[in-house]
């Protein structure tokens, strides 16, 4: 990347409206206010809870019921009451809600539009990939007691929609990796408040749990693919390299709490990138903006570059509790820190899988 290029990037931005996305509202996700925190204000139908994740906020409220029924069993990811690593999720919706990427993108209706805000289009890629990270790890937390006994779920779905499962038993059919991933999840945040470890260890059980659950999801939504169809391509390159990222933060057992997951989803691209877009040069994007956009891009060229090897050594050099630590600070430093050298982070992790 040109230092000047960027500098001039910063000062142009500096005189002109270029912002990052606004994904948090007096301190809790975007939205949240709109939220329910109760298993019984979600609608019903003949004794069954009938969620509507096609609805912003029914999708945001699922996250905010498993926030809250699992705190108690989050101990040991720190001291604040917004360490539980399921508040990335949340705070990665509310960017996809504000940036437009839950509008329907063949633009053939209002969902999602100014007029239509609080519509989650089936036809959007990114809604479609979201549906996996908030729908299935949601009828996990209700099949595993997390929220109430004996309860029965079962998603609404659009007219006309048959390719989302929309209960439990549907989706554990569909996708028994991803399902199989989050009960493990779950199931480890009770097996975790009962053991001896150290806090240290048992937060990094329960990140590895969790992470090996969003990544099972991720797998499963092959699905999605053919809705990529509708956007253009510097969005499909900029979406492709944003799933491959989270092959990084999943070997390093990432935190994504309310704070670090902020850092890292603020800079973000505020909308959906268009033909020409070009990063770092996006004019009317952030400095910041342009810099993740171009990171993402450059961990992914040079990874199939060179045939895989960059993300066999990450996860080579993440092999113990010291070294995914060290790896969540190279991550921060690589994505979040323009002035870090690309060339810095493959000498590091040469270093650091070598010490495995």
């Amino acid at each position: 990347m040109q230092r000047p290029a960027v500098l001039g990037l910063l000062l142009a931005c500096a005189a002109s409206l270029c912002s990052s996305t606004q994904v948090t509202k007096n301190g809790s996700p975007l939205g949240w206010d709109e939220t329910v925190g109760q298993m019984s204000e979600l609608s019903t139908q003949d004794g069954t809870v009938t969620p509507n994740p096609w609805h912003f906020p029914d999708r945001m409220s699922l996250y905010r019921l498993m926030i809250g029924a699992t705190d108690q069993y989050m101990g040991s990811m720190g001291t604040n009451a917004t360490d539980s690593p399921l508040w990335g999720l949340a705070l990665q919706l509310a960017w996809l809600y504000n940036s437009g990427r839950l509008a329907d993108p063949t633009a053939s209706t209002t969902c999602g539009q100014a007029t239509d805000k609080s519509c989650i289009s089936p036809q959007s890629w990114w809604s479609c990939e979201n549906y996996y990270t908030s729908v299935l790890p949601f009828l996990s937390a209700v099949q595993q007691g997390f929220l109430g006994s004996d309860v029965q779920v079962q998603m609404k779905v659009p007219e006309g929609v048959t390719d989302y499962c929309t209960t439990y038993t549907d989706c554990t059919t569909r996708f028994p990796d991803a399902m199989k991933g989050w009960d493990d999840f779950f199931k480890g945040l009770k097996a975790a408040a009962e053991s001896t470890q150290p806090d240290n260890e048992k937060k990094d059980t329960i990140l590895g749990q969790y992470w090996a659950a969003q990544m099972a999801s991720l797998a499963a939504t092959t699905g999605c693919n053919a809705k990529q169809s509708h956007y253009p391509s510097e969005e499909v390159s900029f979406a492709n390299s944003w799933l491959s990222g989270a092959d990084y933060l999943a070997a390093a057992h990432f935190q994504t709490n309310m704070e670090r997951a902020e850092k890292f989803v603020v800079p973000l691209p505020a909308r959906v990138l268009k033909k020409d877009d070009s990063a770092p040069y996006i004019e009317d994007l952030s400095a910041e903006e342009n810099h993740t956009v171009y990171i993402f891009s450059w961990m992914k060229r040079i990874n199939t570059m060179l045939f895989g090897t960059l993300l066999r050594l990450w996860k080579s050099a993440m092999c113990s509790v010291s070294t995914r630590e060290k790896g969540r600070e190279l991550l921060e430093q690589l994505l979040l820190n323009p002035s870090f050298a690309t060339a810095s982070f493959m000498s590091i992790i040469k270093d650091m899988s070598s010490s495995c």
